[in-house]
């Protein structure tokens, strides 16, 4: 049986009448208490054309978002851009008790102000559902604080001060979202430490099955995916962690495997560079010399 098209929504106020909503303040920015959702058994995917970031606290209600599924039983922030697939599913005879919030956000309202191209640099947007941001009481309390000031604003007689009080507190909202996602990378050591021993064991298979002449450098990408995380999350989680990003990682593997056959190999440089998956050895010595401050010959030499 052919899995069901996603439905696109291309409008805020679409969203609004399709979960049985009243009409939006604002055609561009909404904020919308989940208890005021109607939810339905067996929901199609869906499509959005503009941003949402959700505070959500959930019994019975699972978020699907591409292929993986998170269930949501205490406060988590997730964040979700334009065109991205995700639906969301309700066990049968589930007794729904959610609460939080979703603010709605369409690109148009960001028109000509800070957040039109900065809202982009927020690499959260780009997270699975099983990266999302689990919050504290107090992390909890200081966001429905911000999303207060939206609504609040919202409610208020437009003027030519709205919109600019309401990018602020948006500036705000994502400045804290950095800061908690930055704690969880340090708080949530187990979680977080085991990718770090999982990346290491695979990067040394990988290298140790000579898959370097056959596949050459593995990709972040190829990484994220085989530890099952997204490619930005897996970043931000190492940045934070070891300083380095992912391609870093890989890099210092690299010379490592490049040091070990120097040091315990008769292997010429243009040998070792082609076994390294460089087309080139010029390339690899210009690689090596920039890691090391040393040329692969002057690195062996210190062993002789």
């Amino acid at each position: 049986m052919a899995s069901q098209q996603p439905y696109r929504i291309k409008t805020i106020t679409e969203f609004h009448r399709i979960r049985g909503l009243a009409a939006p303040l604002h055609p561009l920015i909404s904020v919308i208490n989940y208890t005021d959702i109607k939810h339905a058994n067996n929901m199609p995917s869906w499509i959005l054309d503009f941003y949402s970031i959700s505070m959500k606290r959930n019994a019975g209600t699972k978020l699907r978002y591409g292929q993986q599924q998170y269930d949501f039983d205490e406060g988590i922030l997730f964040f979700i851009a334009p065109k991205q697939v995700f639906s969301v599913e309700v066990a049968a005879n589930a007794a729904v008790n959610h609460s939080g919030w979703i603010l709605l956000i369409h690109p148009d309202f960001l028109w000509n102000t800070t957040l039109a191209k900065a809202i982009k640099k927020h690499e959260y947007f780009d997270y699975s559902v099983h990266e999302a941001l689990f919050l504290s009481q107090k992390e909890e309390t200081v966001l429905n604080g911000i999303i207060e000031n939206i609504r609040q604003e919202q409610n208020a007689n437009i003027d030519k001060f709205s919109q600019e009080i309401i990018i602020a507190q948006l500036e705000l909202l994502f400045v804290y979202a950095e800061r908690f996602y930055q704690r969880q990378f340090i708080t949530r050591k187990i979680a977080n430490h085991g990718i770090l021993d999982r990346l290491e064991d695979l990067l040394t298979k990988y290298f140790n099955d000579e898959q370097l002449l056959s596949k050459g450098l593995p990709t972040v990408q190829y990484i994220a995916d085989a530890l099952n995380v997204s490619p930005n999350y897996l970043s931000g989680l190492l940045k934070t962690l070891t300083g380095q990003s992912t391609q870093q990682h890989i890099h210092d593997k690299l010379i490592e495997k490049a040091k070990e056959k120097l040091s315990t190999t008769t292997l010429s440089v243009s040998e070792i560079a082609y076994e390294l998956g460089f087309e080139h050895p010029q390339s690899f010595s210009k690689f090596f010399k920039t890691k090391t401050n040393f040329s692969p010959l002057e690195f062996r030499q210190s062993f002789n």
